[in-house]
């Protein structure tokens, strides 16, 4: 098993079960080529780096002993470069590739041992696949595009209709059922591919890559909606993507993967906080870190006189940037209250050091500092 799978002390999502996972991944290899099946049991051609590994054997590792459950309610991203595996990942979970070693689990049921048949149920009802193109019927509506997946399952044709009208409405397409795909904008198709997918109530929803191929503005408001649908559904969902701001975004935990490998799993604040190597340390280097790491890493012990202040107050789970802006706007230390109680105490200093130890630049240290010392806010 991979140990670069295992994030240190990994923060449960709002609506994951403790201790019951949807999807449970376990040592799992994917190897293109001849003779594929020797590579991962082989522990001198595992240890191979990808172009090593073609001139010894011909064969391309894509997916590299790699282990992760998957919580429920909690959105998973899985993110990397092109080339990196993970679009190969996703679809082994439901083995739409199949995998050429370790074991693969949707609610303690072993997805590699399933028949033609238990496969079919699997992808038609318990997960379900956004993919990047659309793929869908050009000569259905929006609303039959939409019901496609339950007249497969033999649904009538008057309840599969209700049913799609629903989840129509609810992807923001209300209005728009009887339109072609050739008269939908990219994000509205995607949105009717989106609505495709939830229509069957799945367990788990796949996304690989919806987005990438839409326009900037288009994407935001797709990661907007697939907020929304979660916050309000707090349906279980893997995401695929290769872009560091959606999947800080979207995450409730992210693994980075790199040449197959699963190089760090972890909450964006642990992915931007404390990089596991230097790969994962620059691919993070850009980001602004107040934007992603949360008042707990700046916070210090309460006395009892600022414990039971009432000055201003920030959530444990505000970023950085937001305590900074309450500090600024009080001129002084602002108490962390959890339903009422305090945890501690940020102030400016400890703020300051948080951001000067992220790697920022002194002259935006020093920026920051104008606005917490209140001269600038």
């Amino acid at each position: 098993m991979s140990t670069a799978a295992t994030p240190a002390a990994p923060a449960a999502s709002a609506g994951s079960e403790a201790g019951s996972p949807v999807f449970s991944v376990d040592g799992l290899w994917k190897v293109f080529g001849p003779k594929a099946d020797r590579v991962p049991g082989d522990p001198e051609l595992a240890a191979l780096d990808p172009a090593g590994l073609r001139a010894r054997t011909g064969c391309t590792a894509a997916v590299r002993d790699v282990s992760f459950d998957v919580r429920k309610g909690e959105v998973f991203v899985v993110m990397g470069l092109s080339g990196s595996g993970k679009s190969t990942l996703v679809r082994c979970l439901t083995r739409l590739i199949e995998p050429t070693a370790g074991t693969i689990a949707i609610d303690g049921e072993d997805v590699r041992a399933m028949d033609r048949a238990r496969l079919r149920e699997l992808r038609r009802h318990r997960a379900a696949m956004v993919f990047q193109h659309f793929g869908l019927l050009p000569h259905r509506t929006v609303l039959d595009n939409v019901a496609y997946g339950l007249e497969i399952q033999g649904m009538g044709k008057a309840q599969r209709r209700a049913k799609a009208a629903e989840v129509v409405a609810k992807v923001g397409l209300e209005g728009m059922e009887q339109r072609r795909p050739a008269q939908l904008s990219g994000g509205q198709r995607q949105r009717v591919g989106l609505a495709r997918a939830l229509v069957v109530d799945p367990e788990v929803l796949l996304f690989d890559e919806p987005f990438s191929a839409l326009d900037p503005l288009i994407r935001r408001d797709m990661q907007e909606e697939v907020i929304r649908l979660h916050r309000e559904e707090r349906r279980t969902m893997v995401f695929i993507t290769h872009d560091l701001n959606e999947a800080l975004k979207l995450g409730d935990r992210i693994a980075l993967m790199r040449d197959g490998r699963v190089v760090q799993l972890g909450t964006p604040e642990e992915i931007v906080g404390s990089p596991a190597d230097d790969y994962v340390r620059d691919f993070v280097r850009d980001v602004p870190r107040e934007q992603v790491l949360t008042v707990r890493t700046a916070m210090r012990p309460a006395s009892a006189v600022e414990a039971a202040g009432s000055g201003p107050a920030v959530r444990p789970d505000a970023t950085v940037s937001e305590a900074i802006e309450a500090v600024a706007r009080a001129g002084g230390p602002a108490r962390v209250l959890d339903e009422g109680r305090c945890l501690g105490v940020v102030d400016s200093d400890a703020l300051l050091s948080v951001i000067a130890g992220t790697g920022r630049s002194a002259g935006t240290e020093q920026s920051a500092g104008t606005e917490l010392s209140g001269e600038a806010v």
